[in-house]
């Protein structure tokens, strides 16, 4: 596994990182793709790695893509990478954090943040038991998620029980699910606050479509005002990219909702990352709901934000090859 270069990037979407490839390949840092889509074979008693530094780029998605093998083999492997002196950015911490959205409730819990009201179940069967005291319409949320994935929402709780009885609950990679109060977003938007190395670096309102749960930024190809974002092959909005309805526009988010992302991110061991919240229309209540260490930068991000936080990130991992070297 030894190699000359100083970064690997590990992935099986290769399509989400031509920014950040071609920002590299711009500057001439020297770094390996390793796709996780290709034999991933380790040997844990072998010392000898990669790179220096490793970034860890694998998304809870993947098994939507017919990797979903890789996401638990890429916490095995990261573990012996940090076992054996490899720098990981989005180390075996933050990927824990990704692959299971009961444990982000437990971090939010942790840190007074207020979330949906939320139970864990293992069993379809016992989705109806778990929405007791809950307020419908509900959804059954697949612990290990991304982008909008194993989600389904159930308007009232008969809907829930015969989707039970009907052996209709599907509970994703793990079978494990969260059975989740819907939260009517305020103004139809939920706010993505972006994180590096545990600082706010930007926010977006996200104006999904409806009756979509896929929040993914890159995928968002059109401002707030329905004007058509940059294409091109080297975009994480590339031109063969669907054209769907999802939205986006910049913003800055009050002090407060800044510093709770930055804990969030600091507590979660997360470098890259997005953390997701709304104001719950019913009481006005702001909730936090997702935390991806995986993190998507918004398409066409000078236009949107007024710079590009790929040049941020590569700045970011310049100095990380630079401390370890």
């Amino acid at each position: 596994m030894t190699s000359a270069a100083s970064l690997a990037i590990y992935h099986e979407h290769p399509d989400w990182f031509r920014p950040l490839f071609a920002e590299l390949d711009r500057r001439g840092i020297p770094y390996r793709r390793l796709d996780a889509r290709e034999p991933a074979i380790y040997d844990p008693a072998d010392d000898s790695r990669p790179a220096p530094v490793f970034f860890n780029r694998i998304s809870p998605s993947s098994y939507l893509r017919g990797s979903g093998s890789a996401i638990l083999h890429t916490l095995n492997l990261l573990r012996h990478l940090e076992r054996i002196g490899v720098r990981v950015i989005n180390g075996s911490k933050a990927f824990g954090y990704e692959i299971s959205k009961a444990l982000q409730l437990t971090l939010l819990a942790d840190l007074g943040l207020a979330a949906p009201r939320s139970r864990v179940i293992h069993r379809g069967a016992d989705a109806p038991a778990a929405a007791r005291g809950l307020r419908f319409p509900v959804v059954v949320k697949a612990n290990v998620g991304g982008s909008g994935a194993g989600i389904v929402r159930f308007d009232a709780k008969e809907d829930l029980e015969a989707a039970a009885e009907a052996d209709q609950i599907e509970l994703g990679l793990d079978d494990v699910a969260l059975v989740q109060e819907y939260i009517p977003a305020r103004d139809g938007h939920i706010t993505r606050v972006e994180t590096l190395g545990g600082k706010y670096l930007y926010a977006i309102n996200v104006f999904p479509e409806a009756d979509s749960f896929d929040l993914c930024p890159a995928d968002a190809c059109q401002t707030k005002d329905g004007e058509e974002l940059a294409r091109s092959a080297t975009s994480a909005c590339p031109v063969e990219a669907p054209r769907r309805g999802l939205r986006v526009e910049a913003v800055t988010p009050p002090p407060g909702v800044i510093g709770a992302c930055e804990a969030i991110a600091q507590a979660a061991g997360i470098d890259v990352g997005g953390i997701e919240s709304m104001i719950d229309d019913r009481d006005g209540r702001r909730v936090y709901y997702d935390v991806n260490a995986l993190s998507n930068f918004v398409a066409d991000a000078p236009r949107v934000i007024g710079f590009d936080p790929h040049a941020r990130l590569v700045d970011f991992l310049e100095a990380e090859i630079q401390r370890v070297s």
